[in-house]
């Protein structure tokens, strides 16, 4: 296979998965633009600047957590809305080890931390509850604001 095939394949890759699934991750989190870089191809997706702009995200509490405001969080079936813990720094996000949907936290639990050129800031549960989705992948490239778990309120989950 010569040099030529592997940047068609990368591209035919691109255009067929990874485009739609960055897309979908920018209108679920609200996020302006996402560029991902896969060996030699970058690929840069922005949202459509219709509309209103997502509204950013609060300052970084005394644990590190930075959350987005309950407002700019869909509400979940049962009228509760989600809370959005969020990238305190640009870095590549990790995941705290054993760290799962359903699994219950109380405030300052470590969720995980990102790395950016050797210096950590953890991510910390800025109040209990319970995990409802984990929304950034492990070793993914983050950006400050950006949502990465979402929890439950203890309410929500009984």
């Amino acid at each position: 296979m010569s040099d030529s095939d592997d940047a068609l394949e990368a591209i035919s890759h691109a255009a067929a998965e990874l485009v739609p699934a960055l897309t979908e991750r920018l209108r679920r989190h609200g996020l302006g633009e996402i560029e991902v870089a896969r060996g030699e191809l970058r690929l840069r997706v922005a949202a459509a600047s219709a509309g209103a702009p997502p509204s950013p995200p609060s300052e970084p509490s005394a644990e590190g957590a930075v959350t987005v405001d309950a407002a700019a969080n869909p509400a979940a079936p049962d009228g509760s809305a989600p809370i959005g813990v969020a990238s305190p720094a640009v870095g590549f996000f990790v995941y705290a080890d054993g760290l799962g949907p359903g699994l219950d936290v109380v405030k300052g639990d470590a969720l995980g931390h990102v790395e950016m050129l050797g210096v950590r800031h953890d991510v910390r549960a800025p109040r209990g509850g319970t995990v409802r989705h984990l929304v950034a992948e492990s070793g993914e490239a983050v950006e400050y604001g950006q949502v990465v778990v979402e929890l439950e309120s203890p309410e929500a989950s009984r």
